[in-house]
């Protein structure tokens, strides 16, 4: 077993020089100074103390960046799962109680066990069911969910907080006029910053700079901003291991959001690792390894107070435009946020909670992806109503019912799609010996006693009966004086024992009204389960051809040759 493919380190600590550390340096530091004030704020969105946030970026971290097939992903907390967290634990424990935070703590653990196994096992591929119109659409779901939830912070307000669009619109409708004026205005000016910073140069820590600021205001005017509300004390020091008390009654009311954190956690984190990979073009990624490492990182990371971390769109973009080259920045930025807990975190006392909430507001807004809708608008309008579908069932359902809505009708499109494939009526391109989709080429032309279809999919029990009507709905057409039947099998990669009884009975019906039915461009799997399923005790070797021109050439001049030359052809391929 090659041990860098379990420890993805070793592939670029080996060969570690000066010329990588420059880069990864620069990166590390200027991702911590990202983190510290985003960890801060991600917490309180999970309905945890600000200190929580940034246990989140210290040992999942340092875990990923050894079992991580990606260089330059930023593991720690993010908005969204942090949505998550708060949506799923709320209903079990009060909201920052000692329960609640154990109960998220224990999420992790669950989450990243989970995760684990699915590697362990190659279950990767079942992330697949969340099409790319489902995740657009629940991301912009949540994004807007999160943004109008820190409007409390924000204004100084205090709204409820939930994940049902409606729930929070009605309450602030009924409460805006309490806003604080002062808690407002700096909220408001640190999102103006936020976004004049990004404008200049998206490597700006512009969240610490608002941070900063935000800290010497109420710190030289905290006694006229009385209504501004504050951080306070967090306490300092790194967290201490322990092992997650659980019982099986929550992990059983804890698994559906948990499922939920499994599959949105991994596909953000696969999404920018595919990104960064393209990027680099110097290492790959793997799916199955970044599942462990995720798993990983989220079961250390319980160890020690952390609640379910994952990759971070923003920072990670951060982390290669700085100049990360390998783990070795993530290595960095552990550092950075150990130090910080150390001896920094007095002097977070005085930070304003609207400076966070201006910070997360900026951040998430980035996710509502309307160029992914006007796309989708544009090329394919069914993706464009599931994206829609996913959007406001996250919207008015809330987060847990809206990513089961939009995987179920992804699963549901997809049976619908495979039961009906596409299927084209063949005719002859003029002067030549290609045959193309009659609805596709005006030139073509047709035998008035021929029937040339394709079917553009595997043959199985879910569109056999579809093939079955498409198949008479095309012979009724050319009526009476159809005399064969040429099926360019080429498309047909599979075939099941529904699909074969089917065809057996079609050749059969058609027998007995003297049609004849040719096989073209059959392979060689699928014409191993024709013969073994009988079909050549209906018809012999000359209903099956490599070609449509060959098959129709021998109907009408019986030429031998043309018979001969694909018979050697099957004999050579089945010895």
């Amino acid at each position: 077993m090659n041990i860098k493919k379990i420890l993805p380190i070793l592939e670029w600590l080996p060969n570690y020089n000066r010329a990588l550390l420059k880069g990864d340096l620069v990166a590390g530091i200027t991702v911590g100074i990202v983190l510290i004030p985003q960890g801060i704020a991600y917490a309180l969105i999970a309905g945890l103390p600000p200190i929580y946030g940034l246990y989140c970026a210290l040992v999942p971290q340092l875990v990923y960046a050894v079992f991580g097939s990606s260089r330059q992903v930023a593991i720690g907390p993010v908005a969204m799962d942090s949505l998550i967290v708060a949506t799923g634990v709320s209903t079990i424990a009060v909201l920052g109680s000692e329960d609640y935070i154990s109960i998220a703590i224990l999420l992790a653990l669950m989450v990243g066990g989970i995760q684990f196994i699915m590697g362990v096992f190659n279950l990767g591929f079942i992330v697949n069911f969340l099409s790319k119109p489902v995740i657009t659409g629940f991301t912009s779901a949540v994004a807007l969910i999160i943004s109008l939830n820190q409007l409390k912070n924000l204004l100084g307000v205090p709204f409820i907080q939930s994940d049902q669009l409606h729930l929070i619109v009605k309450d602030i409708w009924i409460q805006i006029g309490d806003f604080s004026i002062n808690t407002a205005s700096i909220g408001l000016f640190a999102i103006l910053l936020i976004l004049l910073f990004k404008k200049v140069d998206k490597r700006i820590p512009n969240a610490l700079i608002v941070v900063v600021l935000g800290i010497l205001i109420m710190k030289f005017f905290g006694t006229i901003l009385t209504d501004v509300s504050i951080v306070k004390e967090i306490p300092s020091g790194l967290p201490s291991f322990g092992i997650p008390e659980f019982n099986l009654a929550q992990i059983r009311e804890l698994l559906p959001i948990a499922l939920t954190l499994v599959m949105v956690g991994y596909l953000e984190t696969i999404s920018i690792g595919k990104l960064l990979e393209a990027k680099q073009d110097v290492y790959r990624i793997r799916p199955n390894q970044e599942l462990i490492a995720l798993g990983l990182s989220n079961m250390f990371g319980s160890l020690f107070k952390a609640y379910p971390s994952a990759s971070s769109f923003s920072r990670s973009a951060i982390n290669e435009e700085s100049g990360a080259k390998t783990g070795m920045a993530a290595l960095i930025s552990v550092v950075m946020v150990a130090i910080t807990l150390l001896f920094l975190m007095p002097l977070f006392y005085y930070l304003p909670n609207t400076v966070l909430a201006a910070i997360i507001i900026v951040a998430v807004l980035g996710l509502v992806n309307f160029t992914e809708a006007k796309f989708l608008w544009s090329a394919n309008q069914l993706d464009f109503w599931l994206m829609l579908a996913t959007f406001f069932a996250t919207l008015f359902l809330g987060i847990e019912y809206g990513i089961t809505a939009g995987v179920s009708l992804s699963l549901i499109i997809l049976i619908f799609r495979t039961s009906r494939p596409h299927v084209a009526e063949l005719g002859k391109v003029p002067n030549s010996n290609f045959y193309r989709n009659i609805e596709r080429f005006e030139e073509v032309t047709v035998d008035e006693d021929i029937l040339v279809l394709r079917f553009d999919a595997q043959l199985f029990y879910a569109n056999s009966s579809y093939f079955r009507d498409k198949l008479e709905e095309l012979t009724i057409k050319k009526g009476p004086r159809l005399k064969l039947i040429v099926l360019d099998a080429e498309s047909i990669n599979r075939v099941d024992s529904t699909g074969v009884e089917m065809l057996k009975e079609r050749i059969r019906f058609y027998q007995k009204r003297e049609v004849l039915f040719y096989f073209v461009g059959v392979k060689g799997p699928v014409r191993d389960v024709f013969f073994r399923s009988g079909f050549l005790d209906l018809i012999d070797l000359q209903h099956f051809y490599m070609g449509i021109y060959q098959a129709v050439q021998f109907y009408k001049t019986g030429d031998k040759a043309v018979q001969e030359k694909y018979a050697k052809y099957i004999q050579q391929s089945n010895t």
